[in-house]
Formats: structure tokens, sequence, C-alpha cells
């Protein structure tokens, strides 16, 4: 059983800046506190029998310096890694190359807190079209998957029943309210709040394929 709404609320969404050698970068952060130790989340987030079971599956050489590929979705190279507290990757998809950190921190209560950092750059034309939720509501997926995955009173569910729920109108209905939860981050982080709303009114009709309200 999926409860979109307590995930939405246990989600954190940051949106900010970061300047790289070519340039001005846009950083989409997301993070959530899990109710599991450190090594497990680590394992969870690299072991590639474990990551298909809440996210995609993956091939390559989950390693330093080893390119990765996620079935249908990003590649990349492993840039950086220090287990089991983060790492570090290119993420290659569509001929555009942008990059992801992952810092895990344990809290001091046997849970730990995953932060995803996504820098890309992205032009000013399409950032005003679909703002951070263009990245944003999947990676709001992808922690919801992790969520079920490590969840330990039975409730998680595999990727497949996940696709199946993100077509049903509960799942549409939690990408709409990610993609809205987006729009706040950008507000927040100083865009203009009727480009804002109007980005993420967009960025929802893409993830749902519904009209633009």
């Amino acid at each position: 059983m999926i409860d979109a709404t307590s995930q939405l609320n246990a989600v954190r969404r940051q949106v900010g800046q970061r300047t790289l050698e070519a340039g001005e970068a846009r950083v989409t952060t997301i993070s959530q506190t899990y109710d599991a130790p450190l090594e497990d989340v680590w394992d969870a987030c690299t072991n590639a029998e474990r990551i298909p079971r809440w996210f995609l599956p993956v091939s390559g050489d989950l390693r330093l310096h080893g390119r990765y590929q996620l079935e249908g979705n990003a590649s990349g190279v492993i840039e950086r890694c220090d287990p089991p507290k983060s790492f570090a990757a290119t993420w290659e998809m569509m001929g555009e190359v942008s990059w992801i950190e992952v810092r895990l921190t344990p809290t001091g209560d046997g849970r730990t807190r995953f932060e995803l950092e996504h820098i890309a750059h992205v032009d000013q034309e399409r950032w005003d079209q679909f703002g951070p939720g263009a990245v944003g509501v999947g990676w709001d997926l992808a922690l919801l998957g992790l969520a079920t995955h490590l969840a330990d009173d039975g409730s998680g569910v595999s990727p497949e029943q996940s696709e199946v729920w993100s077509a049903s109108p509960e799942g549409r209905a939690f990408m709409s309210s990610a993609s809205d939860r987006w729009g706040d981050a950008s507000i927040a982080a100083g865009t203009d709040a009727a480009a804002a709303r109007a980005a993420a009114g967009r960025t929802t009709a893409f993830y749902t394929g519904t009209p633009e309200s």
C-alpha cells in the first residue's frame, strides 16, 4: 500500500544554482529520512541486485570509474565513491550530460537521511517551460520506490506494481502534487510565482498525460 500523502510530506525539495567550469548550472535537491540504518540504505542504492527492486534494472561496472546503464533511462560514469556515505556520477541521457551526487547521513537514531542533487546546465527557455519539476518529479517517484523497498512492515511494492500505480488516478494525483511542490520550491528560490505555477502545470501535463489546466 502506497501512502502518497505521507510520502509527499516526507520529502524535502530545494532549487539552487552552482557555478561550474562550463558556466552556471541548476541544482535540484531532494532528500528524505528513512527508517533504515546507513549500511542498508547504501546497499540498496549501490547493489546491482537490489537497485532493480525499487528503481530500474541496471548493468555495467558499479564501482569507481565504472560505467553503468539504467534500462531505458540514463547511463554514465561513477566519478566519486566514498562508501557508505556518498557517490557521484554523470547522468547521460538523450545526448546531454548532467551530474548526480548522493549523500547518506546517519541521524543517530538508527535512521538515515538520503540526499540527492541533480546538477544540470539548462537553458533559460527550457527552464521557463518546465522548471525543476522536469527532473524533480522523476526523483520523487524514485524516492517513493526506495521508501517502499526499505519498509519493514511488508508494504513494499515492486517497480512493476509501482508502474501500474503510476498510471492510476492515485498515481497521477501523486505526480501532480509533486509537480506543484517543485513549483513551490522554485518560488522559494526566487522564481516569479505565476511563471513557476505555469511551468509546474506543463510538467504535470507531461508526466500524467493530461491537458494543462
